[in-house]
């Protein structure tokens, strides 16, 4: 279990590096993906998750998925990925 402190930084994004991504396949554990564009989704991996083929399509600007992704490719867009 989590601490107060600790998913108050999650939130703030400081919890660890985090990184900015268009196209490139991206395989590290996130908690959260926020997309700062317009993005395409070809490609998401959600550990424990079920249905993530639903998520394969356009995601507005400023849509934020919360769960735990481990696997995330874009044909287009800009997204930020919060490290878990």
């Amino acid at each position: 279990m989590k601490n107060t402190a600790d998913l108050l930084n999650e939130q703030l994004g400081k919890k660890g590096q985090n990184v900015a991504f268009t196209t490139a396949a991206q395989t590290e554990d996130f908690y959260a993906v926020h997309f700062v564009t317009e993005s395409v989704i070809s490609a998401i991996t959600i550990a424990n998750g079920t249905g993530e083929s639903a998520l394969q399509t356009t995601i507005p600007a400023g849509t934020v998925i919360f769960a735990n992704i481990t696997a995330i490719t874009m044909t287009s867009g800009v997204a930020i990925g919060y490290h878990n």
